[in-house]
């Protein structure tokens, strides 16, 4: 592999597609034999390899763009495992955040005539930092970003200062979508607000048109949240606020009262006096029966607390019927527990279609990298004529693929000054579809259409009563899009009645898993970010969406998981999962779309949370920090410490481990730690940290404390036993420590030759310059096993341990074993000399395991 030109990351080794030949034979066969899986071809479907060293895995890896571009972005990946005859495939073609490669030089030979080219622009990356933090570069995202941050742009295959340029056109920067998928609420400050409140926020209720009435707004935390934020918003409560007038509101908020009145026919008034309140919507929400607790005295049709108040529990099925029965309006759940009750029912059209529509994917048409700009002859006039009426033309154009079709006149706003401008609308029209481009149109377009038919069906699934008048920008997306009402409903009941086709949700599974989108288990399940959802087939869409009809709105969760077989979809939440590699559970819903029912699970101090293990899986790469969730994942797996089968190690035991192998976890980080244990704390499984240094006939002998200063040195001590020390004791049984830790101190009192400089009992300590006692670092202890040939001992230790230096005595003396970054696999035996002396001999790893 020396001669190929060639890039090394880690143990991943990479070539390009042109340099094959000159690679040996073994390797070449191993490739074919991975294109025969993959069932591709060199050049059409791929043009760079990555071998994994250590490992049987090949991947082929297609850049489209590999000499155009400065940093090519990732097209498509076939990993195969040639022992396990296994494949998986990944296609990056619509993400906003693809894989980039750097060092292209590297890969290519220093004749290639651009060579020079490639060599420098890496080169001016070196020059200003741009590689120095290796998780924000390897994704498109965070590396244009860093570059930015740095105070250039790449244009063609140069670092250029931003400075003041203005010479990029708006239309032609590159288009990226919002990453922090709206999971937070809009504009407004978090003052702790209520579900309910957060969930008209988040369907954009609270945009400021809107009043807001809360009935039975106990302290008032919401209605004074609302306000401060500069919302129109007011409340009333027996208790709290008897005293504030009653009124009309737009949307009237009824949170969690109507689950603490004992009285039915109370509840029964509060419920739809306050719905004669709402002018066009009403929020209802009740605490839900949780299945893993559910306490306190039996009181009427409720319970009484141990607080002495009343609480009535639900499932979800029953709170939808009693609003359904009193109300005579179909009320509509947006999250466990809470319900829309429209009395405006324009509004309700409107949410309903926009609640399936997919956001941010007309925006797929990134150009990654600004290319070198070719001169275009635009006629002056026209320039000046866009640059006059730049803003009302570029509101006409993010309508026109908002909507997915050419807007109605009634729909396009500032019509005057285009008027004016073009002689008439569809003047307007022309003028700016010459200047755009089209093919965020066509996206608008397929993915509109696709909104529909997921509505539809939906409509469909909730046998929902048909409106006596279609909403006018209804009407308009089925004439554009479908033709005619009937060919709608047509698609709908169609795609509706695939969701009972398990074969079809399986393929569109493994499509959804080829995409990024979530994490695949064979013919089982799909489990992914609940922002992911909006970005699969319409058939999964409406697979989720039928589970939503009894849930409530998926956003509500974090992960969704598709039973694929069962007819089951599962919505979980986790302790702020955005910002923390390891979230931890905090509620459960199984929708059992079958029995129209669920399951709710809530966990407390009483059912311990569940870590949320490999959370990389469940996301992809657009999302918000998705490149340090990769690294802290991959770190977590490479300690060796854990089973992450199934549902992975309980929490409680996993934190102890974490702590015995003095591991800590710093923000996406899994680092070692900094603090300095107390002696009697485990070192390993069998050991304290007093035993390793409270060892040895001169520290028992002087009664030195011999302590330790560097944490460094504890965890040098730790991973000695965890990775020697710990496995000779589950082989061959107790071991015992003649020499372990030396302080400087200790090692003034030792009588005979020692070598504190090489012997790497020093640990991590320091001398009085502030540099290693021992450059070899790590730890060294030496120990005997009694009764046991020592002899077997060390063969052992040398075929079944990652030691780093090995000193061999004798059969019946102890030796003397270290573990330390070098991992140098070195075996010294000491051979008594003519002179009477052991003189050190070193001895080859199989030439020792071959005594006897």
């Amino acid at each position: 592999m020396a001669s190929v030109p060639s890039k090394k990351v880690a143990r991943q080794i990479y070539v390009h597609v042109n340099y094959i030949n000159s690679m040996d034979t073994t390797l070449k066969s191993a490739l074919l034999e991975a294109e025969r899986l993959a069932g591709v071809c060199r050049s059409d479907h791929y043009n760079v390899v990555r071998y994994e060293l250590g490992t049987s895995c090949i991947s082929l890896l297609y850049y489209p763009n590999f000499f155009e571009e400065p940093f090519p972005a990732l097209r498509e990946s076939w990993r195969v495992d040639l022992a396990a005859g296994k494949l998986s495939y990944r296609t990056y073609k619509d993400s906003l955040n693809p894989p980039i490669l750097h060092r292209k030089e590297l890969l290519i030979s220093d004749d290639h005539p651009r060579w020079c080219q490639y060599k420098s622009l890496t080169e001016a990356a070196e020059s200003v930092g741009l590689f120095a933090e290796p998780t924000r570069i390897g994704y498109q995202r965070q590396w244009l970003q860093l570059v930015r941050e740095k105070g250039y742009q790449i244009i063609g295959h140069e670092l250029v200062p931003i400075g003041n340029d203005e010479s990029l056109q708006d239309d032609e920067a590159p288009l990226h979508a919002d990453w922090s998928v709206a999971r937070q609420l809009t504009a407004l400050t978090r003052y702790g607000l209520s579900a309910p409140i957060q969930s008209l926020a988040r369907y954009g209720f609270l945009d400021g048109c809107n009043t807001i009435f809360d009935y039975g707004c106990g302290r008032g935390d919401d209605v004074r949240g609302l306000v401060e934020n500069g919302l129109q918003a007011a409340g009333w409560d027996p208790y709290y606020a008897p005293d504030n007038p009653i009124t009309q509101a737009d949307i009237v908020n009824l949170g969690f009262v109507i689950n603490v009145i004992e009285d039915f026919d109370e509840r029964v008034d509060a419920l739809v006096t306050a719905f004669s309140l709402a002018r066009q919507l009403l929020v209802v929400s009740v605490m839900l029966v949780n299945q893993n607790k559910i306490q306190g005295q039996r009181f009427k049709d409720g319970m009484l607390t141990k607080r002495g108040t009343f609480q009535k529990y639900y499932t979800q099925a029953e709170i939808r019927d009693f609003l359904e029965d009193l109300l005579h309006e179909e009320p509509i759940p947006v999250a466990p527990g809470v319900f829309f009750v429209f009395r405006d029912k324009d509004a309700e059209q409107r949410f309903l279609v926009n609640r399936f529509r997919s956001r941010g994917n007309v925006l797929r048409v990134p150009l990654l990298f600004p290319r070198e700009r070719q001169l275009r002859n635009r006629n002056e006039r026209t320039d000046k004529k866009y640059a006059y009426y730049r803003e009302s033309l570029d509101r006409l154009w993010n309508l026109w693929v908002s909507l997915g079709r050419k807007p109605d006149k009634t729909e396009v706003e500032g019509q005057v000054a285009l008027i004016e401008g073009f002689g008439s609308l569809n003047n307007a029209f022309r003028f700016i579809k010459a200047r755009k481009n089209l093919t965020a149109l066509e996206c608008s377009r397929q993915t509109r259409t696709a909104d529909l038919e997921v509505y539809f069906a939906l409509c469909e699934f909730k046998r929902r009563k048909p409106y006596k008048r279609l909403e006018h920008g209804l009407q308009r997306d089925i004439k554009a899009f479908f033709g005619s009402y009937t060919n709608v409903k047509q698609v709908a009941h169609e795609l509706l009645f695939q969701i009972a086709d398990v074969e079809a949700i399986n393929q569109a599974c493994q499509q959804a898993s080829e995409q990024g989108l979530g994490w695949l288990v064979e013919r089982k399940s799909l489990q992914l970010h609940a922002s992911l959802v909006e970005k699969l087939s319409p058939l999964l869409r409406v697979y989720v969406g039928c589970a939503t009809v009894i849930y409530g709105d998926y956003h509500d969760a974090d992960l969704v998981k598709i039973h694929i077989a069962s007819g089951k979809v599962s919505f979980m939440k986790y302790d702020d999962f955005e910002r923390k590699p390891l979230p931890r559970m905090t509620e459960r819903v199984k929708v059992k779309l079958r029995e129209q029912d669920i399951e709710y699970y809530a966990y407390d101090d009483n059912y311990t949370p569940p870590f949320l293990y490999n959370k990389s899986r469940y996301i992809n790469e657009e999302f918000l920090h998705y490149p340090e969730q990769v690294v802290f994942d991959q770190a977590l797996e490479k300690c060796g410490l854990f089973d992450f089968a199934g549902y992975g190690p309980n929490p409680d035991n996993f934190l102890e481990i974490l702590s015995r192998n003095r591991l800590v976890i710093e923000g996406f980080r899994l680092v070692r730690s900094r603090t300095i244990p107390n002696l009697d704390s485990p070192c390993g499984r069998y050991f304290i940290f007093r035993q390793l240094i409270e060892c040895g006939e001169t520290q028992a002998r002087t009664g030195l404390e011999n302590l330790p200063e560097q944490p460094e040195t504890y965890n040098a001590l730790c991973d000695l036993t965890t990775q020697v020390l710990d496995p000779v004791i589950d082989y061959f049984g107790m071991i015992r420590l003649t020499y372990g830790f030396c302080s400087p101190a200790l090692a003034k009192k030792i009588p005979g030759r020692i070598s504190p400089q090489r012997d790497q009992h020093a640990a991590c300590e320091l001398n009085r310059r502030g540099k290693p006692i021992c450059d070899r670092l790590g730890a060294a202890v030496d120990f005997i096993v009694d009764y046991e040939s020592m002899l077997e001992v060390a063969q052992w230790v040398v075929a079944n341990t990652p030691f780093d230096r090995l000193y061999f005595y004798g059969d019946d003396k102890p030796i003397h074993v270290s573990f330390g970054p070098d991992n140098s696999k070195q075996i010294v035996r000491m051979i008594l000399g003519k002179s009477g002396k052991l003189l050190p001999q070193v001895t080859p790893m199989e030439a020792f395991l071959s005594l006897e």
